[in-house]
């Protein structure tokens, strides 16, 4: 129900009061079910991560179920893993939009899966303890990548993370955590033999996990490599070139929705499913750019667009 619709609904609940026949035709609900759910089962509450990319997928997710009948409501900008799983255990929400390989490495710390497909293998068993299951995943991924310059791809011939050999020494800049990652400096070293010599990486953290101040230092050449997530709009504004992994050392973090088990229905799964097979990484960047940068469109009005052109909902 919209926020509209709601509106009339109560006002006419309001214009009956002085008859109980008619309070009870006010009634959109069984009594007897449990608090937030609907007659038919169909209430789904979706949550989000405290980031923009989190509440225009939410809102994607949100708009495309309403679109569909469902009877939605939202509670975004939650927080963290150690927020959501809760929030999604004791019904404060039950849909959220989630990356599988940090979904996955939430349960599991040690988990061995890189690709998508054994990411994906892998997230059933591990979230079913909590009595929740995950639906298909989306090629959309937003994902740790080692960024350089066009200009300095070009000059060095580098594609892949293994390239970066022909360019030692240099300089990276990451978050202060990249250093000790399996993905990071030791995996540079220990995956791809880079960096085995002392010296030949000087690590530059910084603290805005591939923001502003991390584009910035790569850009005017204060270092010569980024880590920089794949739907960073600064990628196509600054021509920045993402350097391929072929030995999946940076697991697989593509889009993939959660959801509690006691909402599930092949309805539901057919909305979201054609979600994922439509969403992409490129439509990720574009999206956050939108709402990130200069137009500041609202998550919501850049979800909407979204489903509409990828004929999801009507115009």
């Amino acid at each position: 129900m919209t926020s509209r619709a709601r509106t009339t609904w109560l006002t006419a609940c309001l214009l009956a009061v002085s008859t109980t026949v008619a309070l009870a035709g006010c009634a959109t609900t069984d009594p007897t079910a449990p608090s937030g759910e609907s007659a038919d089962g169909d209430a789904v509450v979706v949550g989000s991560f405290a980031f923009p990319e989190s509440e225009i997928l939410g809102e994607i997710y949100a708009q495309a179920l309403e679109a569909e009948g469902f009877d939605v409501s939202t509670k975004f900008n939650i927080g963290p893993r150690q927020q959501t799983i809760p929030a999604l255990q004791d019904g404060s929400i039950n849909l959220i939009p989630e990356y599988n390989g940090n979904l996955l490495a939430y349960y599991d710390t040690e988990y061995a899966e890189r690709t998508t497909e054994d990411v994906d293998a892998a997230l059933p068993d591990a979230v079913a303890a909590d009595d929740l299951q995950v639906l298909d995943s989306a090629a959309a991924e937003d994902k740790d990548a080692y960024v350089v310059t066009k200009k300095t791809a070009e000059d060095n011939n580098l594609k892949t993370i293994g390239d970066l050999k022909t360019i030692e020494p240099f300089s990276l800049a990451s978050n202060p955590q990249f250093g000790e990652l399996g993905y990071g400096i030791p995996g540079l070293r220990d995956v791809y033999g880079v960096g085995v010599e002392a010296g030949q990486v000087t690590f530059v953290p910084y603290e805005d996990f591939g923001g502003p101040d991390t584009v910035q230092a790569l850009v005017d050449g204060t270092v010569q490599v980024a880590d920089i997530y794949t739907t960073s709009p600064a990628l196509t504004a600054e021509d920045l070139v993402v350097l391929e992994d072929p030995e999946n050392m940076i697991s697989a973090q593509n889009v993939i929705p959660l959801l509690s088990k006691d909402i599930y229905s092949d309805k539901l799964a057919e909305v979201l499913n054609a979600i994922s097979a439509k969403l992409t990484t490129d439509d990720l960047i574009e999206l956050r750019d939108r709402v990130e940068g200069d137009e500041k469109a609202s998550a919501s009005t850049a979800a909407k667009e979204w489903l509409a052109d990828a004929g999801l909902v009507g115009e």
